[in-house]
């Protein structure tokens, strides 16, 4: 892969995350906002963005802008603003048509929201650019490889989905941010096994 600017201050991410804290603290939007169900009757094309900035409680929005803060800032500083905008964007999107198709089929009826999908391609990003970089986990202090732990948590987040276990989570969502981040890092140049020239 070729190389990119790199900047000293990421300002999308730094706007992504006080946008999200903003609407959070706001807890007054219209449900609307929220990805729902094509067969709920209350899907809007909007959606497949906006839910993406909403969270619905302390826990979820702290998590999920903590790890925008960890991978986002470092990928944005070597990649520019403009291409994080748009790999954030896609896994965005990516992780809503995954939620949307997995709904459709399984007949559930259930509003998605957070920055999950995303922050899981950001994620894969990280992993990419950063193999070797040690990660630690608050459940588990024992340092992991970013690359290591990209497949593990991807492996959970499938065995979680088929099994249906931790149903409040949309465990396919996480896995669409995942699966489109790949096909746009696949279409910049990325293979497995390869690293990005920074």
């Amino acid at each position: 892969m070729s190389s990119v600017n790199s900047i000293s201050q990421p300002p999308v991410s730094i706007g992504i995350i006080g946008l999200c804290v903003v609407i959070f603290l706001l807890q007054n939007l219209s449900a609307s906002l929220a990805l729902w169900p094509i067969a709920s009757g209350s899907f809007e094309p909007w959606q497949i963005v906006t839910y993406g900035f909403l969270h619905g409680n302390f826990n979820h929005i702290f998590f999920n802008m903590f790890a925008l803060w960890m991978f986002g800032l470092p990928i944005e500083r070597i990649w520019g603003s403009q291409r994080f905008t748009l790999y954030y964007m896609v896994c965005i999107i990516g992780a809503a048509v995954t939620q949307l198709l997995v709904q459709q089929v399984s007949g559930e009826f259930y509003p998605t929201i957070g920055a999950s999908g995303a922050v899981f391609g950001l994620l894969l990003a990280y992993g990419v650019m950063f193999p070797n970089n040690r990660i630690f986990l608050i459940f588990l202090p024992i340092p992991i490889k970013a690359k290591w732990f990209v497949v593990i948590y991807g492996g959970l987040e499938l065995f979680f989905g088929v099994t249906r276990s931790l149903p409040q989570i949309a465990h396919f969502a996480h896995l669409g941010g995942l699966l489109f981040g790949a096909v746009l890092l696949w279409n910049w140049g990325w293979r497995p096994g390869m690293t990005w020239k920074r």
